[in-house]
């Protein structure tokens, strides 16, 4: 079976795709091939940075690849935080990061923002991209204990509630990521 790394730690996010290539990739993450490197992530773009991850672990393990980079776009505030959303306050603090965002935003009629996700996919040789988003609004304040990052004040369009007010079941079929991972799963199952 072929192999296929996903540069991450996250143990819920390696299940998650295993499941998914079940019978058709051996699906290891950064624990599982010993690289305990902090990848660089210098890019001024999603693609950026995910390439970046990906093509760090093809040229020192000799493996296909695949990693992600996400973020969130205010259009008020000329799409950031963008890809510096995990380190907008100037630390790794997401509530800090909000309070910036809910600052800078408490004037701002235009709510509008997305969350993005993109992944690149090193594989024999090859670079490919997969890209989702989700479009929503900036809440004017926080909502919710489930999820991470900016989940509580992002609203998608559609629902009432925030991501961080969503099961998680919910938030994962509608997510930026899923959608995502999806188009590379379509695309490695046709391989």
């Amino acid at each position: 079976m072929k192999k296929l790394v996903f540069a991450t730690n996250n143990q819920h996010k390696t299940d998650e795709i295993r499941s998914a290539l079940a019978g058709q990739y051996e699906v290891l993450n950064l624990n599982d091939i010993g690289c305990t490197d902090d990848i660089p992530e210098t890019a001024l773009t999603f693609e950026g940075n995910a390439a970046l991850k990906s093509s760090y672990v093809v040229e020192r393990f000799n493996l296909d690849c695949f990693a992600d980079d996400s973020g969130l776009e205010i259009e008020a505030l000329n799409n950031e935080p963008g890809v510096y959303s995990a380190r907008y306050s100037g630390g790794r603090d997401s509530l800090e990061n909000m309070r910036l965002v809910l600052e800078q935003m408490k004037n701002q009629t235009n709510r509008n923002a997305r969350f993005k996700t993109v992944i690149s996919l090193m594989q024999n040789g090859k670079q490919h991209f997969f890209e989702g988003a989700v479009e929503g609004t900036i809440r004017f304040e926080m909502s919710g204990s489930k999820g991470f990052g900016y989940d509580p004040i992002f609203q998608p369009n559609g629902y009432n509630i925030t991501f961080a007010e969503m099961d998680m079941a919910e938030k994962n079929k509608i997510s930026h990521r899923a959608i995502a991972l999806k188009k590379m799963i379509d695309f490695l199952k046709e391989q």
